[in-house]
């Protein structure tokens, strides 16, 4: 029988040279030669391995021209050796793939020994991960992967020291990133550039930096894996929360504080809880309280510019000259001057922060109800009282008109006006009903200053003293005592010697 011939057909020099023609026909028995052809391929891609230089700069463009060159040389594997051995059975196209991989795997197996730094290790995994595992790097349209897969392209050991080794740098990098965050935030506050207005609101380009940062580097790494997709949320999540910190230090001490500089970084807090806590709630769960602090002490900060400006305004509350002049007015003139502010700041903070210079408001005039300049006796205690009842109607319209949701706040300087003018002694115990029952935070002081408004003398004193304490303790047992749902009002009111006196007197 005559023995079968076999077209002559090009071979791959997987040194790099690309293709080579063979000279005359390849006459090799296909029954005696098989095993032979197929382990000699595996040593063509051993001495390819060996034959590469070491770890170039460019990896990216070397990984390229690496994939270039399987692909070009694969679709010729296709088109004429595969169609010259299909008729006989002989599976050229698998055997040749096999011997690709492998000899692609050996490559990429010494550079990922080499690589250094973030940007080769990230390379070397996404080459492997998404330029080489896609759908058509080895397979075409005409013929697919084998039916046995193929071996890992980096064996699993060295791929999770990759993805360590990655992640390693990655931190370092992601802190370095944040560093040049806060040194373009310190540079615009050493020129005293005002900021932006976006929609409205007072901004900073700080939460658009932070989020394209955390943004880039979450999806780099999820094209990678999603183990390491969540380790990088890890990383960025701790990150940020120091850099708030190192971020409010260094604003509060510079010379930028400036309501509208305070303004834009509570915005910029907004928005980095609205965007990256809302869409990654797991990894940046623990943000929230970072978030919170800086807030707040950018909320504290504001305040204390309006406290500055209206605490002499309120010294000259509960007087005698306040009984014949509006004294009320240009303090609140003030709350609505600063109210404009409020405009340019996220709703929700806006919101909140509007609360609190209501509470502020409130909680003052009521301190200065209870530790009177000057005592009010007979008629001057009723105008006292009546006035109070007008003030407290100034001092909510406003507040509603400005937008205020703190209706809680109503009760309290009501009741003391009450229980300054109440002509029948027995009513101030109801009052003194109403008031615990509002806010629950009063404590014993409280209610003797408050009765020591009255002048009723030590035995009156004690019995309404007495029926107070027995409400409180009610008010405890049912668990109503303290700051109800966070609210606190008297409990932050400071009472000096003249409480003390009145307590060894009763």
């Amino acid at each position: 029988m005559a023995e079968r011939s076999y077209p002559t057909y090009k071979c791959w020099d997987i040194q790099g040279k690309g293709w080579t023609s063979s000279s005359g026909a390849v006459e090799l028995r296909f029954e005696q030669k098989r095993q032979y052809w197929e382990e000699a391929l595996g040593q063509e891609g051993a001495r390819e391995a060996q034959g590469q230089p070491t770890l170039p700069p460019d990896l990216a463009r070397l990984l390229a021209e690496l994939g270039a060159l399987v692909r070009r040389d694969l679709q010729k594997v296709q088109r004429e050796v595969h169609p010259a051995y299909a008729a006989a059975g002989f599976p050229a196209w698998e055997a040749y793939l096999r011997a690709f991989h492998g000899a692609v795997a050996g490559r990429l197996q010494e550079l990922a020994h080499d690589a250094r730094g973030c940007e080769q290790l990230y390379v070397l995994l996404d080459w492997a991960a998404n330029v080489y595992s896609s759908p058509d790097f080895l397979g075409s349209q005409d013929q697919a992967l084998p039916s046995e897969p193929l071996p890992p392209l980096l064996a699993p050991d060295v791929w999770a020291r990759l993805e360590d080794d990655y992640t390693s740098f990655l931190e370092t990098k992601i802190e370095s990133c944040f560093d040049g965050i806060l040194q373009l935030e310190q540079s615009r506050w050493a020129a005293a550039e005002a900021p932006e207005e976006l929609r409205g609101l007072y901004h900073t380009p700080l939460s658009f930096d932070v989020c394209m940062l955390v943004a880039e580097h979450v999806k780099a790494a999820g094209a990678i894996s999603a183990k390491l997709e969540a380790t990088t949320l890890g990383i960025c999540a701790r990150a940020l929360g120091l850099f708030l910190h190192r971020f409010e230090k260094a604003f509060l001490e510079s010379r930028a504080v400036t309501e509208p500089n305070l303004c834009a970084s509570i915005n910029a807090c907004e928005e980095l809880r609205t965007h990256l806590l809302a869409k990654f709630p797991e990894s940046f769960g623990e943000l929230e309280k970072a978030l919170g602090a800086a807030t707040r002490a950018f909320q504290k900060q504001l305040l204390q510019g309006l406290q500055g400006a209206v605490q002499l305004l309120f010294r000259a509350l509960c007087t005698k000259a306040w009984l014949t002049q509006d004294l009320l007015q240009p303090l609140m003139d003030k709350v609505v001057a600063f109210s404009g502010l409020l405009e340019h700041m996220a709703p929700p903070l806006a919101q909140e922060t509007l609360q609190q210079v209501h509470r502020y408001v409130v909680r003052e005039y009521l301190a200065q109800a209870l530790r009177p300049r000057e005592r009010l006796r007979g008629v001057d205690r009723w105008s006292g009282s009546q006035k109070m009842g007008l003030e407290v109607q100034a001092i909510s319209s406003t507040f509603q008109g400005l937008g205020s949701q703190a209706t809680w706040l109503g009760q309290a300087i009501p009741c003391v006006a009450d229980i300054l003018g109440e002509t029948h002694k027995d009513d101030i115990r109801r009052h003194l009903e109403t008031l615990i029952r509002s806010y629950p935070d009063i404590r014993r002081d409280h209610v003797l200053a408050i009765l020591a408004l009255h002048r009723m003398g030590c035995r009156r004193n004690q019995h309404f003293l007495l029926h107070a304490q027995a409400v409180l303790r009610a008010a405890a047992k049912a668990g109503r005592s303290g700051a109800a749902g966070g609210r606190v009002l008297l409990e932050e009111i400071k009472l000096g010697t003249c409480v003390d006196v009145l307590v060894t007197c009763i």
